[in-house]
């Protein structure tokens, strides 16, 4: 028995040890980039839906609602969201800004 080999308890407490440092270490800069994710990812969409907006003016010369870009089929979703929940508007100029903004104005 005495030429058996393999972990002692301590090496496995070490390691399991390191494990956890590097798990704690990781775990809040994964949850910071999930904010920052979700920014980027609706900065992205507003982006694309103002392009549709355009493309909607150029072909009918006038400012759309969000639902009249669904009608036409310039969009896919009746209700505009950002991949966070949040309600995306056009103003009567054709901007696109998110709902909450527009009732801080």
């Amino acid at each position: 028995m005495k030429n058996e080999k393999g972990f002692t308890l301590v090496e496995m407490l070490v390691v399991l040890l390191i494990v956890s440092v590097l798990i704690l270490v990781s775990i809040p800069n994964v949850t910071k980039h999930f904010a920052s994710i979700d920014s980027k990812g609706c900065a992205a969409y507003m982006t694309m839906l103002q392009g549709q907006v355009e493309a909607y003016k150029i072909d009918h010369m006038k400012t759309p609602t969000v639902q009249q870009l669904f009608q036409e089929k310039y969009i896919e979703s009746e209700e505009a969201k950002c991949p966070s929940g949040e309600l995306v508007t056009i103003d009567a100029e054709g901007k696109v800004m998110l709902a909450t903004a527009r009732e801080d104005e």
